[in-house]
C-alpha cells in the first residue's frame, strides 16, 4: 500500500510573526480505516481542504479522538530533520490501544510522514528558532448512536509553520496548583494523548490565567498531594541533591521531550529520579533553600523554566526575569541537537532529505 501524492509547492512566504497553530501548510496526509474492508486503506497526500463528515460520526458523541505533536527543523547544514518521530508514532499506537482505536504500521506512517514533510518543507521558516509543527490525529467517523468502539476511523497529519515559543528570548513562566479539579486518574486515560484530557484541563487553565499564571500544575486525583503535569508539559524539580520528575504511573503523558531530558541528564552525570513528588515536599525544600529550580518539558516550548509557583497561599519564587541555570542548559542542548548545531549522539534525528 503506497500513498498517492501530488506535486509539491514552490517557496512559501510566511508572515514575520507566526502565531502557534494558526497557519497550515498546503498538504495533508489522510488514511481511512474500515473494519469491514480489512483495516487501513486509501492513504493519500492531498491538498488541505475542509472535511465532510456525518453529524452522527461517533467522535462527536463518544469522544474517540487522539493526537500527537512533533516538529521538523531546517538544520544548519541545509538538511531537514524531524526529532524522534518514531517515538511519537509508538505513543500514537499506545493511545489508540487505550481508546479502542486501530493501531498503525509504524514504518509505513513514518515513511508517509517523511514524504509529507518533504513535500511541504518550503513551509519551514528559515528564521532562528522557527520550525514546522506536525500534528497527526485520529478520529472515529462511523455514523452511529451506540456506545461502543467505532468500525470506521480517519487518520490525518497536518503541518503548521511556527515561530519560537519565546519570541523575546528564553524567559521563565509563572505556574500555580489548581486543586479544585483534577486532570486525570490512574488507570484512566491520562497516559494517552486523548483529546478529552485536554478538554478536562481547560477549566483549571482558565483559573490559572485569571490569577495571572501561565499554566496549571496538576495534582494526583486520589490523594491530591503528588504533582503530575504542568498543563501540556511534563515537570522536573531540581532539589539540592537530585533532579526528580513524577514517575509514569498511568495518569501522566510519557513525553518524548521528557524522555530526552532524562537521557541528557544521565549523560551529564546528574542524579535523576523518576518518583512521586508531593507538593508538601517541594514547599519544605523551598523553605530550607533546597528547592533550586523547577522546569517543564514539551514539544512546543522544549524547556520552560518556572519563575514562581503558587500553592494555596504559598508563593515560591525562583527568578522572575532569568531562566534557571539547568533549564537554560537543557534548552540549548536540545535545540542544538534539533537544529543540527550539536552532535546527535543518540540518533534522535530522522532526516527528510
Amino acid at each position: 500500500m503506497s500513498a498517492e501524492t501530488i506535486a509539491k509547492p514552490g517557496k512559501v512566504k510566511l508572515p514575520e510573526n507566526l502565531v502557534f497553530g494558526k497557519i497550515f501548510s498546503e498538504h495533508v496526509f489522510e488514511m481511512d480505516y474500515d473494519s469491514s474492508k480489512g483495516g487501513w486503506q486509501t492513504p493519500v497526500i492531498k491538498k488541505l481542504e475542509n472535511l465532510s463528515i456525518h453529524p452522527a460520526a461517533m467522535v462527536f458523541h463518544y469522544g474517540q479522538a487522539l493526537f500527537e505533536g512533533l516538529k521538523a527543523y531546517n538544520l544548519v547544514d541545509g538538511r531537514v530533520a524531524m526529532f524522534r518521530p518514531g517515538k511519537n508514532i509508538e505513543r500514537l499506537n499506545s493511545s489508540a490501544r487505550r481508546l479502542c482505536m486501530p493501531e498503525v504500521d509504524i514504518e509505513q506512517i513514518l515513511k508517509w510522514l517523511t514524504d509529507l514533510v518533504c513535500m511541504d518543507k518550503d513551509w519551514i521558516p528559515d528564521r532562528p528558532g522557527h520550525s514546522l509543527y506536525i500534528r497527526p490525529f485520529m478520529i472515529s467517523t462511523e455514523p452511529c448512536f451506540g456506545v461502543r468502539p467505532a468500525d470506521q476511523y480517519k487518520l490525518m497529519i497536518m503541518l503548521s509553520p511556527v515561530g519560537p515559543y519565546y519570541p523575546e528570548g528564553f524567559k521563565p513562566v509563572p505556574i500555580m496548583v489548581v486543586d479544585q479539579y483534577v486532570r486525570a486518574v490512574r488507570r484512566g486515560t491520562g497516559e494517552a494523548k486523548a483529546a478529552g484530557n485536554y478538554a478536562a484541563s481547560l477549566i483549571g487553565q482558565n483559573q490559572a490565567k485569571h490569577e495571572g499564571f501561565s499554566q496549571v500544575l496538576w495534582l494526583d486525583a486520589i490523594e491530591h498531594k503528588y504533582i503530575e503535569e504542568v498543563g501540556a508539559m511534563n515537570i522536573f524539580v531540581r532539589f539540592k541533591n537530585e533532579i526528580a520528575t513524577p514517575s509514569l504511573e498511568g495518569s501522566i503523558l510519557p513525553g518524548i521531550t521528557r524522555m530526552s531530558v532524562i537521557q541528557i541528564l544521565k549523560d551529564w552525570g546528574y542524579t535523576i529520579n523518576e518518583r512521586q513528588i508531593s507538593i508538601d515536599e517541594m514547599v519544605a525544600a523551598y523553605d530550607k533553600g533546597e528547592l533550586l529550580e523547577v522546569f517543564g518539558s514539551g514539544t512546543a516550548a522544549v524547556i520552560s523554566s518556572v519563575s514562581k509557583l503558587k500553592y494555596n497561599d504559598k508563593l515560591m519564587t525562583f527568578n522572575e526575569t532569568e531562566a534557571g541555570e539547568l533549564a537554560l542548559k537543557l534548552y540549548d542542548e536540545l535545540t542544538g541537537i534539533q537544529y543540527g548545531k550539536i552532535e546527535d549522539r543518540h540518533n534522535w534525528l530522522t532526516y527528510v532529505d
